[in-house]
């Protein structure tokens, strides 16, 4: 368990690359056989690596009592996209959801007893989980890719051509405030997320997957008038204030799974930035 506290924007601006690093990057999301977690107090947004081993995996009481409760999702939901090459089991109570490579699943808030476990321990899932609080309890689901809403978006002529997947999302199933998603860039294309944009009533995470060893994507983060960034390896994720751009540009095609908690579930809940306004 790592957590980490919110930052003004004054203070993150007088930070080195060390600071930022410490405050906005998770260096390591996984780990076989655990449940890494970190707690963000922007929107009390938790980032999980969740890698079953040989054995079942169960979220500990560490857990329960970072977020003051006799379980975890007593009074929060949980969203995860399945990243690894096998296929995972997930209990919930008395619910069993099989969610294979590239499909996700949703718990809603009241899930007492979760159990995460490999259906071939030779094959193993990852799945990368984000939680948040909820106010109402919703049904449990497992959502395929292709009802994931994809979207084409960019082009090649701007290096930004891509496709996002909304798997949670209110047109796919109802959710309490975490919406979540996956976008994967196409060959030949770099840059996510431009026009650069922040959202102030919202907090974001992201995760980057899918890259070479020795490939890197660089991350813009800040206000838009005085951007920072950080070098982000595979399966290293950031965290993303309310007052920060969040975008970047690679040293080769990625994918990256989104995700979002705050006061709506509007994906077009954007306040753009020219592109002559970045600095």
């Amino acid at each position: 368990m790592d957590i980490r506290h919110a930052v003004h924007y004054r203070q993150a601006e007088s930070f080195d690359g060390h600071d930022l690093r410490e405050h906005f990057l998770i260096e390591q999301v996984f780990a076989t056989g655990a449940i890494r977690a970190t707690y963000s107090h922007y929107d009390r947004m938790l980032v999980l690596g969740i890698q079953p081993g040989d054995g079942p995996l169960m979220p500990g009481e560490e857990l329960a009592r970072t977020v003051g409760a006799e379980f975890l999702l007593e009074r929060r939901e949980l969203g995860a996209i399945n990243v690894g090459t096998g296929t995972a089991r997930v209990r919930a109570d008395n619910e069993e959801l099989i969610v294979a490579p590239r499909e996700a699943v949703y718990l809603g808030m009241g899930v007492r007893d979760l159990v995460f476990e490999n259906i071939d321990p030779a094959n193993p899932a990852r799945l990368y989980a984000n939680s948040c609080p909820a106010h109402a309890g919703h049904p449990n689901r497992v959502v395929r890719e292709e009802d994931a809403s994809p979207q084409p978006m960019g082009s090649l002529e701007t290096s930004n051509q891509r496709v996002i997947y909304k798997y949670l999302h209110p047109g796919v199933l109802p959710t309490c405030q975490l919406v979540m998603g996956l976008t994967r860039l196409a060959p030949g294309s770099v840059w996510n997320t431009m026009p650069a944009h922040t959202h102030d009533r919202r907090m974001e995470s992201y995760f980057y997957f899918e890259l070479a060893p020795d490939a890197m994507v660089v991350h813009l983060m800040g206000r838009p008038e005085a951007t920072r960034h950080l070098i982000v390896r595979n399966d290293q994720a950031v965290l993303s204030p309310p007052w920060s751009i969040h975008s970047g540009a690679g040293t080769g095609a990625y994918a990256f799974i989104w995700a979002m908690a705050g006061d709506n579930q509007s994906f077009a809940d954007m306040d753009f930035v020219p592109m002559q306004e970045l600095a």
